[in-house]
């Protein structure tokens, strides 16, 4: 099935719509654009004019992807960091997105999480599996090291 073709024209209009949709990342409109068959030329001309009309900001991606994972995945700022790494998504940007997070709310975020996922290990008996289990989930979600081991020791002593 031969893949459809767009002008430079139709694929701004297409990428225009793909950016009011939902913030995105230039890696994410750069990889749409690739599978649409734009050449680099092409590519090179939309995203500056995406940028210039505020459809592509990589500040507020960041910033909104930061928000989202945190309240919706609960994911902690080492996931973030290490996903917005992946994105292409500068050291800057990184440090302004990580300031949407309220110290308070990861606490809490933090803590909740914690103690759900301890009382979801009830059936496991030996502590230190458990102790184990418990670490991994958290380090998986991107929690700090010494936050985790150190709820760890408090949850199971």
């Amino acid at each position: 099935m031969p893949q459809e073709t767009y002008t430079v024209e139709q694929a701004t209009r297409a990428i225009e719509r793909y950016c009011v949709y939902q913030e995105r990342c230039h890696k994410d409109v750069e990889d749409k654009l690739r599978k649409m068959g734009m050449i680099q030329l092409a590519i090179e001309e939309i995203i500056p004019h995406l940028i210039q009309h505020k459809f592509l900001n990589e500040t507020r991606y960041s910033q909104s992807f930061a928000r989202g994972k945190f309240r919706i995945k609960h994911w902690g700022r080492n996931r973030i960091v290490r996903e917005l790494k992946l994105r292409k998504i500068g050291e800057r940007n990184i440090k302004i997105a990580l300031e949407e997070i309220d110290p308070e709310e990861y606490d809490s975020s933090f803590n909740t999480l914690s103690q759900k996922r301890y009382e979801q290990l009830h059936s496991e008996k030996d502590k230190y599996k458990k102790r184990k289990k418990l670490a991994d989930y958290l380090l998986y979600r991107g929690w700090e090291g010494d936050l985790v081991y150190d709820k760890v020791k408090q949850l199971i002593p």
